[in-house]
């Protein structure tokens, strides 16, 4: 296991009714805050009516930037920060799912820069310090309510980049299963399979040590699978909307890389950033159709093993079967259960064709300089042909 310090900052309130801590927890940091949320399905459900309510009865005052994209946009956050300082704004609240929360990092980054937030995207800039936010959670999806990251997409340049300060991270999130019953199907299953995508990301390196850090990752990939299909099914089952919202936090938090090196890069979502920067898909969708096609595009004989272990601690496949035939077996599976959930197959699916298919391959080796992920390095070639294998 390599070395790696540890710091996961953000303070969970996790179950129902914890929402009750609101009002303490703003007034920790200010009292003007600026609401950040999406199309409005918090107003449908009562919860935006909850979170008023209790700002007004602590003398919170507040103000809103509705309408937040599901691939948030620089032209949000753009807003976002013009709100903030023409009002004065001291906190940042998202109330929603990973779009929301992460639209309102880079506001909160954005709000102390005097250049264009863009910058932070594409390195121009580096983040010093950013208003303090907290979140509260309504779509168990991306983790970005206990991370330091935001992914932000500019359609004007057709792009989709990440940026990260540990300033970022929500200074508390709460996390209420119950305020995910009403997700619809198709958002619950693209969710499952962003979370389980996290997860793979940390677990398919090329560090052997991290014994217990792989036992962790396949305790929450299991807990995906078992709970993914219940919640679909049974949208106010408790028990698997609870897991499922626990396994997004901890899939992305740090803790399933931590001891896996400073160097280690991340595969597929930086290829499914190029299909979400040019045809706006859902992101867990683009994962779901690219990671079974990936995952048998690296495979090879020095990787074999770590596939092996997956078929085998995952979907219990016999271990006397041959190498190959184990890691194929549970790639197969793997783009089994996505289809379970109802997510689709192919880019055709999702109406994407071959047009763009080299611009995209170019620019994920671009913005990643040269190649894509660690576990084992893409070139522009590798990308495209993960793309063609994906039509």
């Amino acid at each position: 296991m390599l070395n790696f310090n540890y710091s996961i900052p953000t303070k969970i309130f996790f179950g129902d009714g914890q929402i009750e801590v609101l009002g303490n927890e703003i007034k920790k940091y200010g009292s003007k805050v600026l609401l950040v949320y999406g199309k409005g399905s918090i107003k449908k459900t009562g919860i935006y009516d909850e979170v008023v309510n209790i700002l007004k009865s602590n003398n919170i005052e507040y103000w809103e930037l509705a309408g937040v994209d599901p691939n948030p946009r620089i032209t949000s956050v753009r807003e976002g920060i013009k709100i903030c300082r023409e009002e004065g704004i001291d906190f940042i609240l998202p109330i929603g799912g990973g779009s929301s929360i992460d639209c309102a990092k880079v506001i909160a980054a954005g709000y102390y820069y005097e250049g264009d937030p863009w910058d932070f995207l594409i390195k121009k800039a580096k983040v010093e310090k950013a208003l303090p936010l907290g979140a509260i959670l309504t779509l168990s999806a991306t983790g970005s309510e206990m991370d330091a990251g935001a992914v932000i997409t500019n359609m004007e340049t057709n792009q989709k980049l990440s940026v990260g300060h540990p300033s970022m991270a929500p200074k508390f999130s709460i996390l209420d299963p119950t305020y995910t019953f009403t997700v619809p199907k198709s958002q619950t299953a693209a969710g499952v399979a962003d979370i389980m995508s996290h997860i793979f990301e940390s677990y398919f390196s090329r560090t052997k040590e991290a014994y217990l850090q792989d036992r962790m990752a396949e305790a929450l990939l299991k807990t995906c699978i078992k709970y993914g299909k219940i919640a679909i099914d049974e949208p106010e089952n408790y028990e698997a909307r609870s897991n499922i919202m626990w396994a997004s936090s901890l899939a992305i938090n740090g803790l399933l890389g931590y001891g896996k090196g400073k160097d280690f890069r991340w595969s597929v979502h930086a290829i499914e950033h190029e299909l979400s920067a040019y045809y706006d898909i859902t992101h867990g969708v683009g994962l779901a159709i690219l990671y079974p096609n990936w995952m048998r595009h690296v495979l090879d004989d020095e990787n074999v093993y770590k596939f092996v272990e997956y078929g085998v601690n995952i979907w219990g496949i016999d271990e006397n079967k041959s190498d190959y035939v184990i890691a194929n077996e549970a790639i197969d599976k793997t783009r089994e259960y996505f289809n379970s959930l109802g997510l689709p197959s192919t880019l055709k699916e999702v109406g994407i064709g071959k047009e763009n298919l080299e611009k995209m391959a170019k620019a994920a080796v671009d913005h990643n300089k040269g190649t894509v992920g660690s576990f084992k390095p893409l070139t522009y070639e590798d990308v495209l042909n993960i793309y063609m294998a994906s039509l």
